[in-house]
């Protein structure tokens, strides 16, 4: 599944003619592309999709946001090591204790 999800920026860089920046997802640091928020800055929040910030949105949205997607599991399925998930799914339990 692929979500738009709402993030935090932490930082903001130019690579190679591009605005990236480091963006927080609840935990989960990704890499986004700024480039449709020109004007987005350090410390506040965006909706991003398939890697690109699209819209500007506020703390207490983005907070609820992520509560819950992480209520209903939605961020371990986008953002989770799959191995590791699709063995908790199948009863294994963690991937260290499978793989002994």
């Amino acid at each position: 599944m692929c979500l738009a999800v709402p993030g935090r920026v932490l930082d903001i860089e130019e690579r190679n003619g591009t605005r990236m920046a480091n963006v927080d997802f609840g935990g989960v640091v990704k890499e986004v592309c700024l480039e449709y928020l020109p004007d987005l800055q350090v410390g506040e929040y965006a909706i991003v999709h398939v890697g690109f910030a699209l819209q500007r949105l506020d703390e207490e949205s983005a907070r609820q946001t992520l509560e819950l997607f992480a209520e209903i599991g939605l961020l371990q399925e986008e953002f989770g090591d799959a191995w590791e998930t699709a063995a908790e799914q199948a009863g294994a339990g963690p991937v260290e204790e499978v793989c002994k």
